[in-house]
């Protein structure tokens, strides 16, 4: 090994060591962020509305944001989260709130600020009355003394600003208020009132409230610099409020009564609510799932790899080590998605060393005098192309989700995000570190065999020995896809899409009972309950396989969906609540426009990137291809009337990232072999590329769907239909990959073949390739 070559691995060993040491202190210091569709609680997400005094913009949705954590605080919510997205939304995270009645009510209502003067100390009997009776001025102060108040003299209407600061060569903070006119003349009236009594009085106070609520109950100042005396009061159009405030509670009073009321109405467009007990199986689902996969594709890849494999299946353990870690480094909400985006980019992490692997095992068959560790290293560099194009694809649909999704699905653009970085990491650096410490053991020189790179595979000796010619029917495999495209398009005309409440807007609820239910009953009686419109399903539990009942209505209120709870606990004994999802019209149809321009952006995306790194005869063949594998997953789903949701986009977008995937590996490798055989004719070529790239589209296919068929099988409906669109994309896309999108690029090539090619995008490599035949072709 040269020095260069000794170095390079010396600081992959330490880079390997340094990046699982930070990860297993990361992954064990800090707890994962979960969302409430896996700790339970209720979400809401609120719209501010103009008036014709507000417009809702960033600064009065921040305004209302500031009156709603008070009211939130109120509820006795345990770690509630509020935050604004975007200008005019701001979402509302109650954790263990199961019914979201009180909370909606209390969240969606315009705060009510008023001002009154004091009448007296309330007395005990006074106290009690008023807890009979919600009209009672009987109030309690910030101080915790109960106060006796006078009718309204001021609300929030006539409160036009508040603010605070430091007065001229003061160093205590103060609270002002300006008036409107008719709040500057209702002021003086009450502050003229109270500066008729003695000081210490408590009609000489002045209570300002929030949702009946006290939040400062000064004593008017009489004479000095306020001019106040007895019946004219304090004019001016202001005030000040003085006490022992620092920065931070004079910041906070003055928001509070700036905010009084809520600057502009909130309307609830989106509101879900998740039992305890479903998130809590759908964790426990997901990890068996993720064990059980990471077990059967590690059983495989060392079947297939052998010694390399199990360095292959290692590297795959501290990938998930590293995935986990930058998950709870970066704070991410880790959602029900992102559970299944965080399986799956395990399952997808296998595919840069099948890559490596692949490549290695060729510049063996070629070169074996040299050794494993040449064959090894050259197989790192000659897949370095594809993983990265591959990569980047797939990355991209991750950021589409991040930036035109929402909610729990949203997770799983960050996970999925998150996942593909931390596979580059472990393939590239600690993959990379683990196979080349194995193939320069003596042990292993002597006995190349048992590594896995020395021997070529059953599938690769039975590819070469077959002969096969897989592009010489080009057109008719055309004809195939074109066929099957009609035959989706069919059954989304004539079976149509079943939209979920996502997208169409609407209520879904699911619930678990104590007694075994049919469909049927638990139909009636919700039809009795005054909702025979709503479409009542069972639907799978997450949970020891039992059935829970699944109603959709349309969009309607909270106390209406009580009495659909009554009622089916009226047939079905006690009842719990497993999912309740209100997404209004108005969202539904934006979430189902964002979908739509997703997936153009992701098809526009993924063109331009091929473009630019291939040809555009290249890149417009693999978005064909992709186009008909997503096509054909929809048409599925259409003809077996399977929701179209939030989670099938994201499975959808996942289909794009993987066919393009595939398609650019066999397309990284047909650029390579013609820049190599310059005088060949293209369809031999071609057919020798994709020859070559079949174990590793194969064994990269079965190692997912190992994951995905765990996730089928164990997620529950949660997950099954994301992980059945999933597998059926990956299905499909590998024989598309393999007959599709090569058959139209070179149809297309025939077409408009390209004469010069700009060196940029030649691809130098000081080796040869290899023939199916094993023979050695030119260097380039």
């Amino acid at each position: 090994m040269s020095t260069r070559g000794s170095r390079n691995t010396m600081w992959r060993a330490l880079a390997t060591l340094v990046t699982i040491g930070i990860a297993a202190a990361l992954a064990l210091s800090i707890s994962p962020k979960l969302g409430l569709d896996l700790s339970g609680g209720t979400q809401i997400v609120l719209q501010t509305q103009d008036t014709d005094r507000v417009k809702a913009n960033s600064e009065s949705t921040d305004r209302g944001l500031e009156v709603l954590r008070g009211r939130v605080d109120a509820l006795g919510v345990s770690e509630p989260t509020l935050a604004r997205s975007g200008s005019n939304r701001i979402i509302v995270e109650l954790p263990g709130i199961q019914d979201p009645r009180e909370a909606a009510e209390v969240i969606g209502q315009t705060a009510q600020l008023s001002i009154h003067g004091v009448d007296s100390i309330a007395t005990q009997e006074q106290i009690d009355a008023a807890q009979k009776d919600p009209d009672s001025l009987v109030v309690q102060d910030e101080n915790g003394e109960y106060l006796n108040l006078k009718p309204q003299a001021l609300d929030g209407d006539e409160v036009s600003d508040a603010s605070f600061g430091l007065p001229d060569q003061s160093s205590d903070w103060v609270v002002t208020i300006d008036f409107s006119k008719s709040g500057s003349n209702a002021w003086a009236k009450v502050t003229g009132e109270a500066a008729c009594f003695a000081g210490g009085d408590p009609q000489r106070r002045i209570a300002i409230l929030l949702d009946n609520k006290v939040i400062s109950s000064p004593q008017v100042v009489v004479g000095g610099t306020s001019g106040t005396v007895c019946d004219i009061g304090q004019t001016g159009g202001n005030t000040q409020i003085s006490g022992d405030f620092t920065k931070t509670t004079a910041e906070d009073l003055s928001v509070l009564i700036k905010g009084g009321a809520l600057p502009v109405p909130v309307e609830v467009i989106e509101q879900r609510t998740v039992g305890p007990t479903l998130g809590a199986s759908a964790i426990d689902a997901s990890a068996k799932a993720a064990i059980i996969g990471i077990l059967l594709t590690g059983i495989f890849i060392v079947f297939a790899y052998r010694l390399a494999g199990l360095m292959a299946s290692l590297a795959l353990a501290t990938y998930a080590l590293i995935s986990y870690a930058l998950l709870v480094w970066l704070g991410a909400t880790l959602t029900l998605p992102g559970l299944a985006g965080f399986v799956l980019a395990i399952g997808l992490a296998i595919d840069a060393n099948v890559l490596v692997l692949e490549r290695a095992r060729e510049e063996y068959a070629v070169r074996g005098r040299d050794g494993l560790a040449p064959a090894l290293t050259t197989g790192f560099n000659k897949a370095w192309s594809a993983i990265i194009d591959s990569n980047v694809t797939t990355l991209l649909a991750g950021f589409l989700l991040v930036f035109f999704a929402s909610g729990p699905v949203k997770g799983f653009g960050v996970t999925l995000s998150i996942g593909v970085i931390a596979s580059m990491i472990s393939a590239l650096i600690v993959a990379r570190t683990f196979t080349e410490f194995l193939v320069r053991r003596p042990f292993m020189i002597r006995n190349p065999q048992l590594s896995g790179i020395a021997n070529t595979g059953r599938m690769r000796r039975w590819i070469n020995d077959s002969g096969l010619n897989l592009v010489r029917r080009s057109g008719l495999w055309v004809t195939i896809t074109a066929a099957v495209a009609v035959i989706s398009i069919g059954g989304i005309v004539a079976k149509g899409l079943n939209l979920g409440v996502e997208f169409t807007g609407g209520r879904l609820l699911e619930y678990s009972t104590s007694d075994q239910v049919s469909v049927e009953t638990a139909r009636d009686a919700v039809s009795d309950a005054g909702f025979p419109q709503a479409v009542v399903q069972a639907s799978s539990s997450d949970t020891a396989g039992e059935e829970n009942i699944t109603v959709r209505t349309d969009d309607i209120s909270n106390d209406e969906a009580a009495k659909i709870e009554v009622a089916l606990g009226s047939v079905g004994g006690e009842i719990e609540k497993q999912r309740d999802e209100l997404i209004g019209p108005s969202l539904g149809d934006e979430l189902r426009n964002k979908a739509m321009i997703a997936f153009l952006i992701a098809v526009g995306a993924q063109m331009l990137y091929l473009a630019w790194r291939f040809r555009w005869t290249y890149a417009a063949a693999a978005v064909l291809s992709m186009s008909s594998v997503v096509l054909t997953v929809v048409g599925i789903f259409a003809w077996w009337g399977k929701p179209i949701d939030g989670i099938f986009l994201a499975a959808v977008l996942s289909i794009i990232g993987l066919a393009v995937n595939d398609t650019i590996v066999v397309f990284d490798r047909i650029r390579e072999h013609t820049a190599a055989n310059k005088g060949r004719r293209l369809r031999e070529v071609v057919n020798e590329a994709i020859l070559h790239t079949i174990p590793r589209t194969i064994n990269t296919g079965l190692g997912a769907m190992f994951i995905l068929g765990a996730l089928a099988f164990l997620g529950g409906d949660s997950l099954t239909d994301f992980a059945l669109a999933l597998l059926f994309g990956l299905a499909i896309g590998i024989v598309s990959t393999i007959f599709t999108a090569s058959s139209i690029a070179i149809l297309l090539e025939e077409r408009w073949p390209q004469h010069d090619e700009p060196r940029s995008k030649r691809v130098v490599d000081p080796y040869a390739d290899v023939a199916v035949a094993g023979r050695e072709s030119g260097t380039v």
